[in-house]
């Protein structure tokens, strides 16, 4: 059958009158449904627990996202740092076998070159006019008194001095200058008398002295190969 709208916009009030009542009908129905307010509350607790969790997921990827490189960026950096605790342990090892191997060395040659230190000594102080007889050891001194760089302890020589001279004098200039020896102490005179040698009135002295390790400031060394030009 045809319809002819004779009252314009009757039918469009209608039709929304008539898609209102739909709507309001599809609630009433959906409330229909649910019998119990207890089922309705759950599910949309549900609802809301989903859409958290959800929401926390997005959150998550997003600072997983913007911590990856910073993470990235730390294991750069201690991949460098270890190489470098790795190369500071290579060097402290070689360090401590540098060391070993000079403290082996300096405790051999503590005792090496003595003689030559207290022959040298002497020979330098012993003023004009005046030579010597004998230069011997005649015993050891305490080893608590003589402590070389590396902590050890020696025992240091007694070295007996013999000599003459035709002037007192020169005897005790001998004397004094032994004392100023750094690589001599405990200096002392032991005896002095006059011999005749040749019919020459002289004076015969013996000394006394035990070796002492100079100073590290009192000692000078050049290379080797300067030592053997030379």
């Amino acid at each position: 059958m045809i319809r002819i709208n004779l009252k314009p916009g009757a039918r469009r009030q209608e039709k929304k009158n008539a898609g209102f009542g739909a709507g309001f009908a599809k609630i009433k129905d959906l409330g229909s449904m649910v019998k119990e307010p207890w089922q309705a509350f759950a599910i949309a607790s549900w609802a809301i627990v989903v859409l958290g969790l959800g929401a926390f997921f997005l959150r998550a990827n997003s600072q997983l996202a913007t911590l990856e490189p910073q993470l990235e960026e730390a294991r750069a950096e201690h991949d460098r740092y270890e190489g470098f605790l790795i190369e500071k342990r290579r060097a402290e090892r070689s360090r401590d076998s540098v060391l070993a191997q000079i403290g082996t060395i300096a405790a051999v040659d503590r005792d090496r070159y003595l003689w030559p230190h207290i022959l040298d000594e002497v020979s330098n102080a012993v003023p004009d006019f005046t030579w010597l007889l004998e230069v011997n050891q005649v015993g050891i001194g305490t080893p608590a008194t003589e402590v070389d760089s590396t902590g050890a302890a020696g025992a240091p020589p007694i070295v007996r001095i013999v000599g003459l001279t035709n002037d007192l004098q020169n005897y005790t200039a001998f004397l004094r200058r032994l004392e100023a020896s750094p690589w001599l102490s405990d200096v002392m005179a032991v005896d002095a008398k006059t011999v005749v040698v040749q019919n020459r009135a002289l004076t015969q002295f013996t000394l006394q002295a035990s070796f002492s390790r100079a100073d590290p400031s009192q000692i000078r060394t050049v290379p080797i190969l300067e030592s053997v030009v030379r």
